[in-house]
């Protein structure tokens, strides 16, 4: 038995990194998926993991920015399995940039894809999360359902990244105001922060990996001047370091939990 039998999981940028670990290891765990991500190629590779876990998957894929998403996310997700219990709000990437230099696109963008986009996804769940709830309790009928938010340890101030610092300490106040007005029904709305963690938004800024038309990553130099200052630092996290996180906020190990925040750094932080 996993402790996700029988539960339903929506998980954002699943298709690569921390969001395809996190949905392994979810399906490992019992939950049937649904994979969301910007490319179709690597959404399918993952589902494809999943159905050999012996679980059901099925693949939205699309730019999240997109108003319509999120809507037709949920709308895939009942038509497929008529029910959520997890949403993974993971998605995301970097548009790096000092201030004096940093477009207005640039920092919109940020907050397009970290904040309003949870925002949207968490608003179309009501009727799967919220309305299902509610119905549940006027029976008697208790199910805990999670909502599991992807911030940073960036999100107290980064030099070079003052619009994902803003999205991402964004993340945090829409977790706890989430989950103050979720918790009667028994949902509950949690925060990740991940340290440095092995993911192509984290390699040399070298390698001239763009994402949305944007350079990614952190300048050799820099990674290894915070290494040498900060000896917990040191080690990189895996994608299943990091998703190990996101699966204990979503099991039943979390019942207990609401509007909290998880760093998962190392202690990097300290």
């Amino acid at each position: 038995m996993g402790m996700l039998d029988g539960k339903v999981a929506i998980i954002t940028g699943s298709g690569r990194g921390i969001g395809r670990a996190a949905a392994e290891i979810f399906s490992e765990q019992g939950a049937d998926l649904v994979i969301c991500d910007i490319d179709a190629g690597p959404a399918e590779e993952t589902a494809a993991v999943v159905r050999q876990n012996g679980r059901r998957a099925i693949v939205c894929a699309g730019n999240l920015v997109d108003p319509k998403m999120p809507e037709q996310i949920m709308a895939a997700t009942a038509k497929e399995f008529g029910r959520l219990d997890i949403l993974v709000n993971n998605a995301g990437y970097t548009a790096d940039g000092v201030i004096h230099r940093m477009t207005d696109e640039q920092f919109q963008a940020m907050l397009d894809i970290h904040l309003v986009v949870p925002f949207r996804l968490i608003r179309a769940s009501c009727p799967l999360m919220r309305d299902a709830a509610k119905k549940e309790l006027e029976n008697g009928i208790v199910v805990h359902r999670k909502i599991v938010n992807v911030s940073s340890v960036n999100a107290w101030g980064q030099a070079g990244q003052i619009n994902y610092s803003a999205a991402k300490m964004g993340v945090i106040g829409m977790t706890k105001a989430v989950a103050k007005e979720w918790a009667p029904f028994n949902i509950h709305c949690n925060s990740v922060a991940f340290g440095f963690i092995n993911t192509r938004l984290t390699g040399f800024k070298e390698d001239a990996v763009t994402v949305q038309g944007y350079a990614v990553g952190i300048p050799k130099a820099q990674i290894e001047a915070r290494r040498a200052a900060n000896p917990q630092a040191a080690r990189a996290g895996t994608p299943r370091d990091a998703a190990s996180g996101i699966f204990y906020l979503a099991s039943p190990l979390s019942d207990y939990v609401n509007g909290d925040l998880i760093k998962i750094d190392n202690g990097s932080h300290m």
